[in-house]
């Protein structure tokens, strides 16, 4: 298998110490992220090969990053240097019927600068065949779309899988740009979709719910209006509270609906990066098993991911296997 390709933000999260609010402490956690970044350091924790694109400020603070991205083996060589700042938010965890909050200072970030010009895209992708890309990143800036368009349109000249999660968060989008438009350019240049009925309502403009039988349909309506299409996997989550939670999936292929069963998250460590969790151990299950072991292997993946402060995943695939496995007790290991 050749390299995954992600393309995306790194971020730096700032968090005061357990959930504690930021008026109520002077001393703060730092951890590194970005939607894309996620993905891509899970799937290489998996045992993938994995590309990170991105540019990051040419400081000490950069300097770290790309330290930090190192030391999970994902490859840096396409991550550009610039004078302006990284990225940066700032997230209060909640807990039980409190909800987490998060700001964010990334206007004028390094990424947000970002250009076509900034990326060799014929070198970028040389050794891939595989590309992630999720609604965040067009979000950011009209350079950070037209980059990611471009290279969408060369990965697919190439014949790479591409993997779209078009996450739509209407705070983020401040330039002069329909999202729903971009989006569905993008959508256009994608095989494998990771959303649910609210991301195809987006993209088509439509009304459906959330049965099973009318995200089948949502589903086929969506690989009628984008061809390239193939797939559609959706992560459903049940929410009790802020610190109890409830994961399963369900996926429709063009032939088979299949649905996974719960997983009971009774205690969140760290939500941030849950769903990246899931389209890591998405891509890392289909260049692997079949559509329904990989759909499994990323709820189960999206669910550990709960238990890991930070914004990465730090499963293994023996660690996810065993909880396919039934292994949920949390009982020690020696």
């Amino acid at each position: 298998m050749g390299q995954v390709i992600t393309f995306g933000e790194v971020l730096l999260r700032i968090s005061p110490r357990g959930n504690k609010k930021f008026i109520q402490s002077n001393i703060v956690e730092f951890y590194f992220g970005g939607t894309e970044l996620n993905v891509g350091i899970s799937i290489s924790n998996f045992g993938g090969d994995v590309k990170h694109i991105s540019a990051v400020s040419e400081d000490s603070m950069g300097e770290t990053a790309l330290a930090y991205i190192r030391k999970f083996g994902v490859d840096t060589s396409s991550i550009s240097l610039s004078k302006r700042p990284l990225g940066v938010y700032f997230l209060e965890v909640g807990a039980v019927i409190r909800p987490s909050m998060i700001s964010y200072n990334r206007s004028h970030s390094a990424f947000s600068e970002i250009q076509p010009a900034s990326v060799n895209w014929e070198s970028a992708l040389e050794n891939g065949d595989w590309m992630h890309w999720t609604g965040i990143t067009p979000a950011l800036s009209k350079g950070a779309f037209d980059t990611l368009k471009n290279g969408l349109q060369l990965a697919r000249k190439k014949g790479f899988a591409v993997s779209a999660d078009p996450t739509y968060r209407s705070g983020l989008w401040k330039y002069d740009q329909n999202p729903k438009e971009a989006l569905n350019e993008l959508l256009h240049l994608s095989t494998i979709f990771i959303g649910g009925v609210n991301e195809i309502n987006e993209a088509l403009g439509t009304n459906y719910g959330y049965s099973n039988d009318e995200f089948i349909e949502a589903s086929k309506q969506l690989m009628i209006t984008f061809p390239t299409i193939e797939k559609v996997f959706d992560k459903i989550r049940t929410s009790l509270n802020s610190s109890w939670h409830k994961i399963r999936a369900r996926m429709w292929n063009g032939t088979d609906f299949r649905e996974t069963e719960d997983l009971d998250i009774t205690h969140i460590v760290d939500r941030i990066g849950t769903g990246d969790a899931f389209a890591a151990g998405l891509i890392y299950g289909l260049q692997n098993f079949d559509d329904y072991k990989a759909m499994e292997f990323a709820s189960a993946a999206c669910a550990l991911k709960h238990t890991y402060e930070g914004d990465v995943n730090l499963a293994t695939v023996n660690e996810v296997t065993n909880i396919l496995g039934g292994n949920i007790t949390g009982r020690l290991i020696r």
